[in-house]
């Protein structure tokens, strides 16, 4: 599969989702994926491992996409190989009433790994420049300073947000924490496939969700949101991933050769020991066999 760079979008040019590839064509089949997968879950073990022992990088993997896209299945595929103690998953839901509280980074704070980690955000923050994009009435009952009406919810208002998350980014970054952003573009007649499998599979009935099939009415605004969102916050240091989500199997191997290229660029490394621990190594080791201890 290509590598990371097939994908990145660094904000340089416009984009026309309706019009980018939601599968890549002659992919390789289902054994092949899987044999490629397992290979890059091993690589990715081993640097999440050597990430956890340094302690000196976090990693915050943003997943974002239309309902049905494939995020919980990709994170199971790409990531539950990896040591559960360094690794974990947050899923950004609809926002308290104490959230809405504070400003709207604040819940993201709360949720960002410790040094060594590696933290899986299911949506994200971006959230807040998607779904009050297409539904802009919520931000007249978040107490925002100047929003009484969708009227004062102008371009002024989406620029500060987008400027607010990419300046957010740069602030992580120069604190040691990369953050990898994923876009699973999904057509609308594959979302369609996958409605119906969960209403025709009983073991999928519980996927189901009748306010998603709402939302889908708002299929096109949707893809204005997200056009905007990566237009505008994509940038060469924090690029998005524009990955083709039709086949579940191909993005989520696309997925693992990104997060390897990634974490192959921070280069994470055992901690060395110095002479004198592994003297007192030895020389513990020596009492183990000599059954002193």
């Amino acid at each position: 599969m290509s590598t990371e760079s097939s994908y990145r979008y660094t904000g340089e040019k416009s984009i026309d989702l309706a019009q980018l590839a939601t599968r890549v064509e002659k992919g390789p089949d289902q054994a092949v994926i899987n044999s490629a997968l397992d290979a890059n879950v091993a690589t990715l073990s081993d640097l999440q491992s050597r990430l956890y022992s340094q302690k000196q990088h976090g990693v915050i993997v943003i997943l974002q996409g239309m309902d049905t896209a494939g995020k919980d299945g990709l994170i199971r595929h790409v990531f539950s190989g990896l040591n559960p103690s360094g690794t974990s998953v947050v899923s950004f839901k609809e926002p308290t009433h104490v959230q809405l509280a504070h400003d709207f980074l604040w819940r993201v704070n709360q949720a960002l790994p410790s040094r060594g980690e590696i933290r899986i955000f299911n949506r994200s923050q971006y959230e807040d420049v998607l779904i009050s994009h297409v539904h802009p009435e919520m931000l007249t009952t978040q107490n925002l300073p100047g929003i009484n009406s969708v009227a004062d919810v102008d371009d002024e208002f989406w620029d500060h947000r987008y400027h607010d998350l990419k300046n957010y980014e740069k602030y992580l970054r120069h604190q040691g924490f990369e953050v990898v952003k994923i876009f699973l573009h999904l057509s609308k007649d594959e979302q369609t496939h996958r409605f119906e499998r969960r209403i025709e599979v009983p073991s999928k009935n519980w996927k189901f969700v009748p306010s998603d099939m709402q939302e889908r009415a708002f299929w096109d605004d949707y893809l204005d949101a997200y056009t905007q969102m990566l237009e505008n916050t994509a940038t060469k240091k924090s690029p998005w991933y524009l990955i083709p989500a039709d086949d579940k199997g191909v993005a989520r191997l696309i997925v693992s050769n990104i997060m390897i290229d990634r974490l192959q660029a921070l280069n994470p490394q055992y901690p060395k020991v110095s002479s004198e621990t592994k003297q007192k190594l030895r020389s513990v080791l020596q009492e183990l066999k000599d059954h002193k201890l």
